[in-house]
């Protein structure tokens, strides 16, 4: 069931997206080669929790970090732990922000340290890609041309784009209706109303898009081994237009 969110609850969810975005700008000036992702998701739960607000993922499905920290080839759901970032890497850290009864959702890739300008083509084309699946957004869009150009624009640069996860609503929920996928044909899906709070995130590899969830049920990662980044804003479809709340 998809939820269009009353003048009220977009308030709420607005001040969620605000600790989220806040806490990427706290994040972006203290990640660096030498952390472990449990570091990482240290600094993150601490920036929230500090701000008023709770880690969502923490503790979802028994999920044990404030953060999913994916690095390389890991595409989404990394578990924290002890593993360390090097120069050269890449590393997403998704984070979701609690706060009032109400969740922010966003991604980043941060490039660390000297990162081969492959690396750093798809994690800038990555990003292109929520700015080119938003073109346009407003009430009566239809779904799927979102998915439609962001898939256009990964495709168009050589690199694949993960079709086993989407991006989805949210509201009360971390995870609401519609899915939000990063393909499809232009044209299809149901229409966008205004006031409907969706998560828009491509997932793009540098190979195939086809990916492989680990042992531990969470860690899913590239099948072909490719490095992978994710960009993902929290957005409110309006009459006219699509606000980014995570910006």
């Amino acid at each position: 069931m998809v939820y269009v969110k009353t003048p009220e609850e977009i308030e709420k969810i607005r001040a969620a997206c605000a600790v989220v975005r806040d806490t990427f700008a706290y994040l972006g000036r203290h990640i660096a080669a030498g952390m472990t992702t449990k570091e990482v998701d240290t600094l993150v739960h601490d920036y929230i929790v500090q701000s008023g607000a709770t880690p969502s993922s923490l503790g979802y499905c028994g999920f044990p970090g404030s953060a999913c920290v994916s690095v390389n080839e890991v595409v989404v759901h990394g578990i924290p732990g002890d593993r360390v970032l090097k120069d050269g890497d890449i590393v997403s850290v998704d984070v979701t922000a609690e706060k009032d009864g109400y969740n922010g959702d966003a991604c980043r890739t941060y490039c660390i340290g000297n990162v081969s300008p492959a690396r750093r083509k798809l994690v800038r084309v990555t990003e292109e890609c929520f700015f080119k699946g938003i073109e346009g957004l407003k009430a009566g869009t239809p779904l799927f041309d979102i998915g439609y150009r962001v898939q256009s624009h990964a495709e168009a640069n050589g690199f694949g784009v993960v079709r086993s996860f989407v991006g989805h609503g949210i509201g009360r929920d971390m995870h609401e209706d519609p899915s939000v996928p990063n393909y499809g044909r232009k044209g299809t899906g149901m229409r966008l109303k205004a006031g409907m709070t969706i998560c828009i995130e491509p997932m793009i590899t540098q190979g195939s898009w086809r990916v492989k969830t680990l042992a531990d049920g969470w860690t899913s990662v590239t099948e072909d081994g490719s490095a992978a980044a994710h960009y993902e804003n929290t957005v409110l479809i309006t009459e006219d237009g699509a606000e980014i709340l995570t910006l």
